[in-house]
């Protein structure tokens, strides 16, 4: 079980060696955020809120 552990830290610090970079390249050349994008963002989140709460409303009946 001991190995198990010791590849689970292994593909972890890989995985962190590999992604770190690409992430700091996402973040260096992401689009610059406009006008009305918190909108864009906020009406498919409110959905989903609004979904989720209508199921526990359901299940609750």
């Amino acid at each position: 079980m001991d190995w198990m552990k010791f590849a689970y830290a292994v593909l972890v610090v890989a995985l962190l060696i590999f992604i770190f970079p690409a992430a700091k390249y996402w973040l260096k050349n992401s689009p610059k955020a406009e006008r009305g994008d918190w909108q864009a963002f906020l009406l498919p989140i409110g959905l989903v809120v609004l979904f989720v709460i209508g199921l526990m409303w359901i299940v609750s009946q």
